[in-house]
């Protein structure tokens, strides 16, 4: 996998890659992570993939690492791992 660059957020850790003709957004936060893909041939440039980045996006985002965060907590929970 072939590192291109960061794009700037506030909130989170956000990579851009490549990869077997793919685009790989990874979104990092904490000890979470989301992965994108979309294949290469579908952009015309990183740009778009950067504009994608917008607050509608990072908001739902947002939600899914709050559900990672609540699933997982209850599992250890549940499992006694945590208390």
């Amino acid at each position: 996998m072939r590192y291109i660059k960061d794009i700037p957020n506030a909130n989170y850790k956000i990579g851009l890659y490549q990869w077997n003709n793919k685009y790989i957004v990874k979104i990092e936060s904490g000890m979470y992570e989301q992965t994108y893909k979309i294949d290469d041939y579908e952009i015309e440039s990183e740009a778009e993939l950067e504009k994608c980045m917008d607050d509608v996006f990072i908001s739902a985002v947002t939600a899914r690492f709050d559900a990672m965060h609540d699933d997982f907590s209850t599992t250890l929970r549940r499992n006694e791992l945590i208390f």
